[in-house]
């Protein structure tokens, strides 16, 4: 991994808390968490991560999704008191650590001596608190950011929608041969614009975010998942596939039984292996796919179309009860 400017480096942070029961002593294992643009998962070992260390609780963190740039992040585990403050004394702060795959970690594995946590204040019913704060270093994005996604010094002009976007063709070739290739085809002498159709402005506008930083604007929860959607059909028509890895890793975090028809026909409109074989892990099992499909008329119809071997698998013998109604989405 190149050397980064921590002095000039953009810094992306997020906290997660995590409540450890303390009373069984096997080992705790958090939900996937989003913590400085990327998933993390928190691994707690009350009785330490082995025999040598059984004195001391030990705290794992795995990066827990793909990035489309490797990464370099700092955590800081803190115990916190009952009111929710810091522990003054019992905070731990990891060395800034690469991370590229999903699963590389780092731990703290003499967080706490379990001596001390078992007769402070602090365990409370056999539960206590530690606060996990990320730091996520990215190289800083060109000091005039605001002005190149303002349009100043743009060398070409889109048209979206009605909305005009400005933007530098070698900045546009570098991320994106093929709105290289439109700006190409896409002017005449008497209208200087590029037209794109079939996307949204809003989404456009992202989209050249991404171009220019690497990441995505800042979205609400509720927005986020439709915003992914939308930009994993412009990163698949435009080849981004750094945008398109990001927005797949953020729509298979909405996979369930309700959205599994809606996100296999994402996976196969816009050719995203990763998410048509994350639905098809997730609905392998035949009572998990029949539960799917009574919840979503259109997931048989789905399944039946792009991946016909999940009926057949749930078709153990000819007298099936659902192969008569099966048999209809051919």
């Amino acid at each position: 991994m190149p050397a980064l400017d921590f002095a000039s480096a953009n810094v992306a942070l997020g906290t997660y808390l995590l409540h450890v029961d303390h009373s069984n002593g096997q080992r705790i294992k958090t939900p996937s968490f989003s913590a400085g643009d990327c998933y993390w998962r928190i691994y707690c070992y009350p009785n330490g991560t082995c025999p040598s260390r059984t004195d001391h609780m030990s705290i794992v963190i795995d990066l827990d999704g793909r990035v489309p740039k490797p990464i370099k992040a700092q955590v800081r585990f803190s115990l916190l008191d009952q009111d929710g403050a810091l522990v003054p004394g019992h905070s731990v702060c990891t060395g800034i650590t690469d991370y590229s795959e999903v699963g590389d970690s780092c731990s703290c594995d003499f967080f706490i001596h379990k001596e001390f946590l078992g007769t402070s204040e602090y365990l409370v019913n056999d539960c206590f608190t530690v606060a996990c704060d990320v730091s996520v270093y990215r190289a800083s994005p060109l000091s005039d950011l605001q002005q190149h996604l303002l349009g100043t010094g743009a060398d070409v002009v889109f048209q979206v929608g009605g909305h005009t976007f400005g933007a530098h063709r070698r900045v546009l070739a570098a991320r994106s041969p093929v709105l290289e290739a439109e700006l190409s085809k896409g002017t005449t002498a008497g209208d200087p614009c590029t037209r794109i159709d079939g996307v949204l402005p809003h989404v456009f506008m992202s989209l050249l975010h991404f171009v220019y930083t690497d990441s995505l604007p800042h979205m609400t929860a509720v927005e986020e998942p439709t915003m992914a959607e939308h930009l994993l059909a412009a990163a698949d028509r435009f080849s981004m596939q750094e945008l398109k890895l990001v927005c797949e890793e953020k729509i298979i975090r909405e996979l369930n039984h309700d959205t599994a028809a809606k996100i296999l026909k994402l996976a196969v409109q816009h050719r995203s292996s990763f998410l048509k074989e994350a639905c098809i892990e997730f609905l392998e099992g035949a009572p998990v796919l029949e539960a799917a499909m009574a919840m979503d008329d259109e997931l048989c119809e789905h399944v039946a179309k792009f991946c016909p071997v999940l009926l057949k698998n749930m078709w153990a013998y000819e007298e099936d009860p659902m192969q008569d109604e099966l048999a209809m989405c051919f």
